[in-house]
């Protein structure tokens, strides 16, 4: 008996630093039963892998490698395919290039008509999958992002022109005809047949000529698609004709040239309005990249000289005038001007851009000329990534699209048998005549439709998640949808998500010394600690003109504060636990403002010098303006709302009585959100944790949805299953409610899919004759079929216009004011420390607020 053969791929892994790692990953591999050898070479990440096909796949070596703690690195490409119809087109695509030895994962999306496909490059080559969608029947039309936007346009329209053409053509031949059989004419039977057989013939095969080259492709690779139903339909109808108007076997009353060609026609016609909608589904990523600039206008030896997009190098000084787009991701080095970056970050208010701003690929300069130094280019700026993003998303397919897949496997086989037996009873059981069981067996074949429930869940999917990037929510992939919808439990992170992050001195008190006094100490010893609370006082320090001086022998005390020596003398600055291992003791009188600052919410610093408490500092990080909406919307649509932070248990919680937070956990480090996520998911919740994607990213992880806030353009694309690319928490609102939305979509489609084929198939074999003599027409069969696709379609494309509740502004029920000392948001119908100055209402976060207020409200009214 031969060997079989062998088998060699390269494999890129990821994740080995050392020779070690290396004989580790060869070792794992080797031990994969089949595999002949396995060699690793560390120098250039990659193992070479010999073995049998028939018994060993690429995904066993995978699993081999990732089990050892190691990662396989693959290849991607999204491939444009043209040629499908319904979801079974799906089905055939995707068992063709998962065929291929190469293949890891491929999905195709219907809506999008594209090819997402995972490879290893050493066993599989895009030419390969060009040969194995060519070879079932489809047509390869290069890969996504390669083909430009008016190549794809061009080609598109020529699709519809031909479909155009085609139902055109079938109608303006077929109602004619159809007069021809109503409308006595003065000749013959046979020779109006003969007549209708001579012009009908080249109408039909130019008419249903797709249909047919569609229907015979999926035969030959042993497929049972929705073509080859529809060419059983219109061929019985026309092959009938023919025999009829001979006298074969048939009569002349089976002559319905009309029939078969008006069946073709709507069958066209439906093609034709799918394919129009279908290109609208993806108008979000379109727009996204016609945003990117094609060319760019850079410094070139003291010249300005205009070069594609493609030549810029990292380093290169791009010069962009008034009314243009920015080209790429860099720093400004001159000029500024009003960026207008609404079409990114949805802001509508153009930010001013100056020496040292950030600016971002694809926003527009509005008034002024800015020099912009390239930092990222071509596929790396923010615009790129976030068009990958989409895309991506958009070709994912969410657990319930499962529904779907499963029933289009049975559909067709499950079709042809009611169509045959509607045939069999009808004319053997019951006795009809042969020209009414052969209009049920017609019918069914061609109302049956399938590609209702293949274009339910992908239409929705692609146009919910181009709507997310529209509004600024961008969505990684359809499982995320699902998930999002299920969430029971929202967890904040207080610092940097509900909080501005940026906290700052609100109050200064002394004891013995003058509050300048206090500052300047505080401020000398803080001004080397690169603590937000330490900046804070540092800033206010600065901001009020106090002069600080040098620091010796400066020391931090885990987690209590720091200690140094100022003109000889030691300076503490920090928390209660370090004025108490020090011997420190504060009078009554400062610790009972210490308690009520910390039950504003504020965080209370204290400061000692010589071993005296010298006095505190009240520092306070204020709300953002939306928490207190976002909170209030979750809560009202049944979400639980709890907030985590590493701050102290007595200010957490005093936040989180501003923001209507009832569950609060304090003092929590880092690493430990992670856990308080976990203990929650233990219960049944589902959670989403909204952090800020970098410090909160094993939190993001271990959430069943992460939802990471960027601020502006800024975003990390890879924090989280939902990246907000404002710093706004409605947006976060705004992303459940359009999973919601998006979902409850995709559930009516496949409802109204299923319901359509469940009703009108027995209408089609006939069930309503009986009762009230009333059978489907095949051609009206026909445009009940094509109406069926397109009213899926046009379902999904009403998400467009969908706006989520929490971007149209606020609910009405809160009024909120600014509370003039702290300036954080409070609910002017739920506060309980208000004044009155000059007529004026004012509203307070809490007493040591309204106190200082009270005793000079000329200051700060």
């Amino acid at each position: 008996m031969p060997e079989p053969e062998k088998r060699k791929a390269e494999l890129k892994i990821a994740g080995m630093h050392c020779a070690t790692c290396a004989a580790a990953v060869e070792e794992a591999l080797a031990n994969v039963r089949n595999v002949a050898g396995a060699q690793v070479n560390f120098g250039t990440d990659t193992a070479r892998v010999e073995f049998d096909p028939l018994k060993v796949s690429l995904g066993d070596l995978e699993k081999a490698v990732r089990d050892a703690g190691y990662d396989v690195t693959n290849r991607e490409v999204v491939i444009r395919v043209g040629g499908m119809m319904c979801a079974t087109c799906v089905q055939t695509i995707e068992a063709a290039l998962r065929a291929l030895p190469g293949v890891v994962t491929a999905n195709v999306n219907l809506g999008s008509e594209r090819a997402y496909v995972t490879y290893n490059p050493s066993l599989s080559s895009v030419e390969d999958m060009k040969k194995a969608i060519e070879d079932a029947g489809y047509q390869y039309l290069g890969i996504a992002g390669e083909v430009s936007d008016e190549a794809e346009k061009a080609a598109r329209d020529a699709d519809l022109h031909d479909k155009l053409m085609r139902f055109s053509i079938g109608f303006a031949v077929s109602i004619p005809l159809m007069v021809l059989m109503w409308v006595p004419i003065g000749i013959s039977m046979q020779a109006l047949g003969y007549i209708m057989l001579v012009v009908s013939a080249p109408v039909f095969v130019y008419v249903a000529y797709p249909i047919f080259r569609a229907a015979w492709t999926a035969l030959r690779n042993k497929t049972l698609s929705m073509d080859v139903m529809y060419a059983m339909g219109t061929g019985v109808a026309y092959a009938a004709s023919v025999l009829g108007t001979f006298s074969i076997v048939l009569t002349r009353e089976f002559m319905f040239y009309d029939t078969a060609i008006m069946l073709a026609a709507f069958l066209m016609l439906g093609r034709y309005l799918e394919a129009r909608a279908k290109g609208r589904t993806s108008d979000a990523i379109k727009k996204l990249a016609g945003l990117q600039a094609k060319t760019a206008t850079v410094i070139l030896n003291g010249k300005e000289t205009e070069v594609a997009i493609e030549d810029l190098v990292v380093g290169d000084i791009v010069v962009v005038k008034p009314g243009s787009r920015i080209p790429v991701d860099g720093e400004v080095v001159a000029g500024e001007s009003y960026v207008d970056e609404s079409m990114v970050t949805g802001e509508p208010v153009p930010p001013l851009k100056a020496k040292g701003s950030r600016v971002v690929g694809g926003t527009i300069s509005t008034n002024g000329v800015l020099s912009v130094k390239a930092a990222k280019i071509g596929k790396e700026t923010v615009l790129a990534q976030i068009i990958q993003l989409v895309g991506d998303a958009q070709g994912s397919k969410p657990p319930v699209q499962r529904i779907a897949d499963v029933a289009v496997t049975y559909f067709i086989p499950a079709v042809l048998l009611i169509a045959a037996s509607a045939f069999i009873v009808w004319y053997f059981v019951l006795g009809a005549t042969l020209l009414f069981a052969l209009t049920a067996l017609i019918s069914v074949l061609v109302i049956a439709c399938p590609c209702a429930l293949g274009l339910a869940t992908p239409t929705a999917v692609t146009v919910g998640i181009g709507r997310g990037a529209e509004l600024g929510i961008l969505i990684k992939n359809g499982e995320t949808l699902e998930v999002a919808e299920k969430v029971t439990t929202v967890i904040f992170d207080k610092t940097g998500t509900l909080t501005r992050g940026k906290p700052e001195v609100i109050d200064i008190v002394a004891d013995g010394i003058t509050e300048e006094t206090l500052l300047s100490l505080a401020a000398t010893v803080e001004k080397n600690s690169v603590h937000p609370l330490a900046q804070a006082v540092v800033r206010a320090a600065q901001a009020k003109g106090v002069t600080t001086g040098t620091a010796e022998k400066f020391d931090t005390a885990g987690g209590k504060g720091v200690r140094a020596l100022v003109l000889g003398e030691e300076v503490l600055v920090g928390n209660r636990t370090l004025m108490q291992e020090n011997g420190i003791a504060f009078p009554d009188s400062m610790d009972a403002k210490i308690r009520t600052f910390e039950q504003d919410g504020k965080t209370v610093v204290l400061v000692a010098s010589g071993h005296e408490a010298a006095g505190i500092i009240a520092i306070a990080d204020t709300l953002k303006e939306t928490s207190a909406d976002a909170v209030r919307r979750l809560r009202a649509h049944g979400i639980a709302v709890v907030m985590v932070t590493g701050d102290n248990r007595r200010t957490a919680e005093a936040i989180a009585r501003m923001l209507g937070i009832d569950r609060v956990t304090a003092e929590v480090l880092p690493g430990g959100k992670a856990a308080e996520v976990k203990a929650l998911q233990d219960q049944g919740e589902r959670i989403a944790f909204v952090g800020d994607g970098i410090n909160d990213a094993p939190a993001l992880a271990q959430a069943d949805v992460g939802i990471a806030i960027g601020s502006g353009t800024d975003i990390a694309i890879e924090s989280g299953e939902i990246v907000l690319v404002r710093d706004d928490l409605l947006d976060a609102v705004a992303a459940l409610e359009l999973s919601k939305k998006v979902m409850g979509r995709i559930r009516g489609n496949i409802f109204w899919a299923f319901a359509y084929n469940a009703a009108l198939i027995p209408v089609g074999a006939g069930i309503l004759y009986p009762f009230s003599g009333f059978v489907f027409r095949p051609e009206l069969a026909a445009l009940a079929m094509a109406a069926s696709s397109v009213t899926v379609v046009t379902l999904s494309l009403l998400l467009k216009g969908y706006i989520p509740e929490a971007k149209k502004g606020s609910t009405g029920d809160e009024k909120m004011a600014i509370d003039p000392i702290c300036k954080m948001t409070v609910d002017e119908k739920t506060a309980k420390f208000t004044s009155e100055y000059k007529g004026k209402k004012y509203y307070f976060c809490g007493p040591g607020c309204k106190k200082k207020f009270d005793a000079d409200p000329a200051k700060y009214a």
